[in-house]
């Protein structure tokens, strides 16, 4: 038999979040605050909560209950649309703001079942089918969630499908936490080689304002226009280094575009981010471009290269020598991490002379390079973690009963 297809609205209640404003400063009466930010693509993170003030009757209409499913409204990636997480009760009395959207079943529908329903392609087809762009920005709202459409098997059919699935998604998840561990060990070591690299040869410690030429340059702000001239996207930092095939068609010529060109050499960094972690993160162009620019959220780093080269720019900046520095400058507003020129320039490196800087990037590219193998071969792990999880989640809420045979 099939399931019956219903909407969001016929088995949850759907509710906006609070918007951060100056009365909201925490004074007397602060709460804990869940921001875009603490939604990740791996599930919740309440290690950087903030708090807001709230007022007479508020805690009794925003305070999240466990089972609640927090739904991101807005992101420029297609993919990120709409990632969510079920809230554990884990903070007592939380809040959330006005861009997370909450999302309580209510009688006939599980929580969990809820949320491993929501990773589902089924699902993730609905949030790009109501989700609107306005300037690369896909949105959702209370409204448009209302709508997603999926099928809702019996309460006790549901029960049935969470035990199974958590139980094949748990061994999923072991799987990848072993390749995060690899991950991170690769990266420990590289961080531990550096430091010693750096140690061994004569340097000092120099602010980036006085080894570039140019002056830090923002970007600049165009709406998408399908002729116009190209612009990089923010996605285009990817791994240190920025990946050219990102970019849109703005609404302006090429004079109009001219001071904002990339060349090879720049080094692009990100000005804001909902995560700490990720905001100033930086990415080097290694490749002569096509005439494109940089946006708004970015600054560029074009280095003097009687002194600097850009690639030992590139090594050090995503070296914890750097992103220590970023991380206790940034300045949050309305839960987004912002850096800005003044800082930058003031942030210091480690500055060996260039023939030292050569030898340090040659030794560790060396040790990169031998680490590739093991890098692919977690990559390749992950990509078959990710296959067999959406095969299981497409499978699993399928509308047709029989369309997938569930062991007894």
């Amino acid at each position: 038999m099939s399931w019956p297809i219903v909407t969001l609205n016929d088995v949850a209640e759907i509710q906006g979040g609070i918007q951060k404003q100056p009365k909201r400063t925490p004074k007397v009466n602060k709460f804990p605050f869940l921001r875009v930010a603490n939604v990740t693509s791996g599930g919740l993170d309440t290690t950087d909560l903030h708090e807001v003030e709230l007022f007479e009757g508020e805690i009794e209409r925003y305070r999240l209950q466990d089972g609640d499913l927090l739904v991101v409204e807005g992101n420029g990636s297609p993919k990120q649309i709409g990632r969510a997480a079920v809230w554990d009760a884990s903070v007592a009395n939380a809040v959330h703001q006005n861009h997370l959207i909450r999302v309580r079943p209510v009688e006939d529908l599980d929580s969990k079942f809820l949320g491993l329903l929501w990773n589902s392609p089924a699902i993730r087809d609905e949030l790009t089918r109501v989700a609107s762009s306005t300037s690369g920005l896909l949105t959702l709202s209370v409204s448009k969630l209302k709508h997603i459409a999926f099928p809702l098997p019996p309460l006790d059919e549901q029960h049935r499908i969470v035990t199974l699935l958590e139980d094949h998604l748990s061994r999923l998840d072991a799987a990848n936490s072993y390749i995060k561990a690899a991950r991170q060990r690769e990266q420990t070591l590289l961080e531990c080689l550096l430091a010693r690299e750096i140690a061994t040869v004569h340097h000092e410690e120099v602010p980036i304002g006085s080894l570039i030429v140019d002056g830090l340059t923002n970007g600049k702000s165009v709406p998408t226009q399908e002729d116009g001239f190209p612009v990089l996207r923010l996605t285009a930092i990817k791994g240190g280094r920025i990946d050219l095939t990102e970019y849109k068609c703005g609404a302006w010529s090429a004079t109009d575009a001219n001071r904002y060109l990339v060349e090879c050499g720049d080094f692009l960094v990100s000005r804001g981010n909902g995560s700490l972690r990720l905001v100033g993160r930086g990415g080097l162009v290694t490749d002569e471009p096509a005439p494109v620019a940089f946006p708004d959220t970015m600054i560029r780093i074009r280095a003097d290269a009687e002194r600097l080269k850009p690639e030992f720019l590139a090594l050090v900046w995503n070296s914890k020598i750097v992103r220590n520095q970023i991380e206790s400058v940034a300045r949050t507003t309305a839960g987004i991490y912002k850096i800005n020129q003044k800082d930058l320039a003031a942030l210091r490196i480690p500055l060996p002379s260039l023939s030292d800087q050569m030898e340090v990037l040659t030794r560790l590219d060396w040790i990169k390079r031998s680490l590739v193998p093991l890098r692919d071969a977690a990559e390749r792990s992950e990509i078959r973690s990710n296959g067999l999880r959406r095969s299981l989640l497409k499978h699993a809420f399928s509308s047709d009963y029989k369309a997938f045979a569930w062991p007894t």
